[in-house]
């Protein structure tokens, strides 16, 4: 008798795939209702499900899409106004239901990785905010991580494009001392009056209009840099705990000042304060963008250097960096040398504000003139859940009035290297985002991500307003340094 399938609905029979099947087949592969084109809901894309797909054009290896996750969608709906890409245009495609039937479809056998398909899910900003609407516990994050390793694979690039992409995001970001000295490059062209030479010129825009408009959200480098040298802060007072912070790659050269007021804030509370050398970028940006071998090497990396610094929890002050790294666990779950480690590790990692609520930090004594508004950082309301310690450490603040910004848990278009690759569309969130700014009247736009604060400040800029854009702990920070 032959061998009978297990999987007779997803086999793909003897063809090298993921779902490779040895079993004899008495019937065919596919029912008949599948060989005709098909329609995927919500958009006039007509794709080709012909038996004779190829292979290659269909997920596999170990970074496919889990289907144990995939088939968690139930088609409810209920994630659709939550995403804002969805919000924007109205399409079926655009939405976490419309891109994972896409992915189910692929993995399926129904279509493969085309540029068509790629293009819906590159428009995912990867906000997550699906995740925090979905009754069935569908863990887009990890879908979508997974499907993007997949399409790195299949994405037709020039030359040109392919090679930057891979200089920067391979060897320069996961390099500290190459990334400083681009960003010294970069503060010299700003510092020196030939940014302001070039932007008053019109030249750039005339060339190239959509290099011109990233040039002119360029944020401005710091005077100075974070390093991570190894040093120890004391706590002030008695230490009611020894902890690491993660200095990153992108913050230390943008954020400078704003990376020293949380080593404060963290000392002024009773913290002693670690920065190990040797710690590296924590990988977010790579996996963004499917390069998972990358991030794995950085998560390691990390993983090595903050355990050998033998603190009790690694304090991280940007959401998207504390959302990568608590989820080491699951980036490196078939590493059998770092599986349990990153599980480990993962469980010390905490965002700077959920940290200080929990320890409880001390509040300010003096008072803060300011009405402040606070935009949840994707990866920190989504990803991480948190939403209440950022609003408890500015309602603690004395002389600062809080007032909630409508629709706070909406995405502001940022989304790590999105505002560069889909510009427009992350100009369309971010405009959403200012509008409803504008309706508290706030002196002051407080968030969490370093991401979001470049975004934001873009915003305040092009509207020309006169508001500050700053981290939670920069307010905390500041109404400590009057106490003095």
């Amino acid at each position: 008798m032959p061998a009978r399938c297990e999987s007779p609905s997803r086999c793909l029979g003897r063809r090298p795939s993921r779902h490779r099947c040895n079993a004899t087949h008495e019937a065919p592969l596919r029912p008949q209702r599948y060989h005709e084109p098909r329609k995927v809901r919500g958009e006039d894309l007509t794709v080709n499900t012909q038996p004779g797909l190829d292979p290659s054009l269909l997920f596999s290896g170990p970074d496919a899409p889990e289907e144990s996750d995939l088939y968690k969608c139930v088609h409810c709906g209920f994630c659709l106004q939550a995403c804002p890409t969805y919000i924007q245009t109205g399409l079926e495609t655009e939405s976490p239901r419309g891109r994972i039937a896409l992915m189910k479809a692929v993995n399926e056998g129904r279509i493969g990785i085309t540029d068509t398909v790629i293009r819906h899910w590159d428009l995912c900003i990867q906000c997550r905010a699906c995740e925090v609407a979905c009754p069935s516990g569908v863990p887009y994050g990890n879908l979508i991580e997974a499907t993007m390793a997949q399409v790195a694979e299949h994405r037709k690039q020039g030359f040109l494009r392919k090679n930057a992409e891979d200089m920067s995001l391979k060897h320069i970001v996961p390099h500290q001392g190459r990334l400083q000295a681009l960003m010294s490059l970069t503060k010299l062209y700003q510092k020196s009056g030939l940014q302001s030479l070039v932007q008053k010129s019109g030249v750039l825009g005339a060339i190239a209009p959509s290099i011109a408009d990233i040039e002119s959200s360029m944020p401005q480098v710091s005077d100075t840099y974070f390093q991570a040298n190894g040093q120890t802060i004391p706590a002030a007072g008695e230490r009611r705990a020894r902890v690491a912070i993660l200095s990153g790659c992108v913050m230390p050269l943008v954020n400078g000042p704003e990376m020293e007021a949380a080593v404060r804030v963290l000392a002024r509370n009773g913290c002693e304060v670690v920065v190990p050398k040797g710690q590296a970028c924590c990988g977010a940006i790579n996996s963004h963008v499917g390069d998972l071998d990358t991030a794995r090497k950085l998560a390691r990396r990390n993983i090595d250097v903050f355990t050998e610094a033998g603190v009790e929890y690694v304090i991280v002050a940007s959401a998207g960096c504390g959302s990568r790294m608590k989820e080491y666990g699951h980036l490196l779950a078939r590493d059998r040398a770092y599986s349990e480690k990153a599980e480990r590790f993962s469980a010390t990692v905490k965002d700077i504000n959920e940290f200080l609520v929990e320890l409880p930090f001390d509040p300010p004594k003096v008072s803060l003139d300011y009405r402040v508004t606070y935009q949840d950082s994707c990866h920190l309301g989504n990803a991480q859940r948190i939403t209440a310690a950022p609003r408890q450490i500015l309602r603690a603040i004395p002389g600062v009035e809080f007032v909630e910004l409508p629709n706070a848990g909406q995405c502001c278009g940022a989304g790590g290297t999105y505002t560069i690759t889909e510009r427009d569309f992350s100009l369309r969130v971010l405009n959403s985002k200012m509008d409803a700014f504008e309706t508290t009247d706030a002196d002051v736009f407080a968030t969490a991500n370093p991401g979001c604060l470049m975004q934001l400040q873009y915003g305040v800029q092009e509207r020309g307003l006169d508001t500050q854009v700053k981290y939670v702990t920069d307010l905390l920070d500041e109404a400590y340094q009057l106490e003095e």
